[in-house]
C-alpha cells in the first residue's frame, strides 16, 4: 500500500501508526506534524472528501490522526516541507475567497470550493501539473529556489491529500472489518469464484 502511494514503509511503523489512531479522540487531538489550525483544516478537509453516509466519515475514523502521523513518521523531509508549503498556498486561497483571517475559523463551506477547483482538472492539466510538480522537486533537491505556481500548488496538495484520506480510511479497522470483506483466519482456498456469491460484491479487506 505505501509504494502505491511512493513511498517504502516499514510494516511495523505503519501498524503501529494505524493502531495508535485508535486510542485519541479529535477532541483530545494535539498534531504531530501539523500545526494546531491546520489541523482543524485538515480534519474538516478529509469528511469533505470522505463525509458521513450510511459509513462513517474519514474523522470519525481517525484518518486525520493517521494522516497526521504519517506526515511527520513516515514522509521524508523534503515531502515534508512540499506538503507543508503547499497546504499553505491551499489555506491562503480559502482565507482570501472567504474574507477570514484565521484558518481555524475556516468552514466546511469555505474550504469545498477551493478543494473541488484544485482536483477539477483535465487530463492535460494534471499531466503539466504533475510535470511542473516534479521539475520543482528536482530544482529543490539541487539547492536552488525554485517558483511554483500557486494552482498548481494547491492541485499537489489535494491531490496527495485525497490519495491519503483514502489509504487511510481503507486501512482503518472499522472500514477492515465492517465494509470490506473481513476474514481472519482464511479457510477453504478457492482460485476461481465470483465476487458477488462470496462477499455481496464486496472488495477484500485482506
Amino acid at each position: 500500500m505505501g509504494l502505491a502511494l511512493g513511498y517504502t514503509v516499514a510494516t511495523p511503523t505503519l501498524i503501529s501508526i494505524v493502531q495508535s489512531c485508535k486510542e485519541e479522540t479529535v477532541f483530545e487531538w494535539t498534531p504531530d506534524f501539523f500545526t494546531k489550525d491546520q489541523g482543524i483544516v485538515l480534519t474538516k478537509l478529509v469528511d469533505i472528501i470522505l463525509p458521513k453516509t450510511d459509513t462513517p466519515s474519514a474523522s470519525e475514523t481517525q484518518v486525520h490522526l493517521f494522516i497526521d502521523r504519517f506526515a511527520d513518521q513516515v514522509m521524508k523531509v523534503d515531502q515534508q516541507n512540499f506538503l507543508k508549503m503547499t497546504m499553505g498556498r491551499f489555506i491562503e486561497k480559502a482565507l482570501k475567497d472567504s474574507g477570514k483571517e484565521n484558518a481555524a475559523d475556516l468552514t466546511a463551506e469555505d474550504l469545498e470550493p477551493v478543494l473541488a477547483s484544485a482536483l477539477k482538472v483535465s487530463k492535460d492539466d494534471q499531466a503539466n501539473n504533475f510535470k511542473a510538480i516534479k521539475q520543482y522537486n528536482e530544482a529543490i533537491a539541487e539547492g536552488k529556489e525554485p517558483l511554483l505556481d500557486d494552482g498548481v500548488a494547491r492541485f499537489g496538495f489535494a491531490d496527495k491529500l485525497r490519495g491519503l484520506t483514502i489509504f487511510g480510511y481503507k486501512s482503518s479497522e472499522y472500514v477492515g472489518e465492517e465494509v470490506l470483506a473481513y476474514l481472519p483466519v482464511p479457510g477453504q482456498y478457492i482460485g476461481c469464484g465470483d465476487l458477488q456469491e462470496f462477499t455481496g460484491g464486496k472488495a477484500w479487506s485482506l
